[in-house]
């Protein structure tokens, strides 16, 4: 390869650029996490997700030659930060604002938080041409970005609580626990209306909690605690 080949032009396509809103939603969480805007640090979170669901089916619709693997890497660059960086900061501002007797605990899970994600990543890039399934082993890494932001955004949100969901998470994604790709059509129409509606500048909200945020943590934590119910009973039978 000639250094003129390395123009970056020559390498970037649609999705990538894509992937990159998706990072520079994670990038901008931390930064309002920094700044104790915790509400939207959660929604540009839930907005990275959103991203990142959606490169890889823009890399398939434009038929997207990437012999060099260009667009796994910016993928996963930007699930680094998105996902494992923005969740962690997000821990770490919203418990230590309120609390600082358990800073050291905090500090210690965030950092688990994005060594987890960086594995977990890293170990997806590895194996991906390896071992062929469509499922994800161990637990998608997006889903610790949606659960800490639907969590907080439900209005439910307990410190204690959010460093144990934290900690479990975690490991469970360089867990080797089967995660099926979610393709159920009507659950999926219904989180995207339901994250439509806890986008709105108004809040669906019934004795302080917040309704769509509370049905979209409960989805996630059933596909967490279902799948990993499946692999045990399997292995203990």
């Amino acid at each position: 390869m000639r250094i003129e080949d390395t123009n970056i032009k020559k390498f970037i396509a649609t999705s990538d650029v894509i992937s990159l809103l998706n990072m520079s939603c994670g990038f901008l969480s931390v930064i309002c996490s920094l700044n104790s805007k915790f509400e939207l640090a959660a929604l540009l979170m839930i907005f990275a997700i959103m991203f990142d669901s959606v490169d890889g089916w823009v890399a398939r619709k434009t038929n997207r030659q990437d012999t060099l693997g260009f667009g796994k890497n910016i993928d996963s660059l930007s699930d680094a930060i998105s996902f494992g960086l923005a969740p962690a900061i997000f821990v770490y501002a919203t418990i230590n604002t309120t609390t600082t007797a358990i800073e050291p605990i905090v500090i210690l899970v965030s950092l688990l938080i994005v060594i987890c994600g960086v594995l977990r990543l890293t170990r997806y890039n590895v194996i991906a041409d390896l071992i062929k399934t469509k499922d994800f082993i161990g637990f998608p890494i997006p889903g610790i970005a949606f659960i800490l932001a639907t969590y907080y955004l439900s209005g439910l949100y307990n410190i204690y609580i959010a460093l144990i969901l934290s900690i479990i998470v975690s490991l469970i994604m360089v867990s080797t626990i089967i995660y099926p790709k979610f393709d159920n059509v009507p659950i999926l129409a219904i989180s995207v209306i339901l994250i439509f509606l806890l986008i709105l500048p108004f809040k669906i909200v019934l004795l302080s909690v917040n309704i769509p945020a509370l049905l979209l943590l409960l989805f996630c934590l059933y596909y967490l605690i279902i799948n990993l119910i499946k692999h045990y009973t399997h292995h203990t039978n």
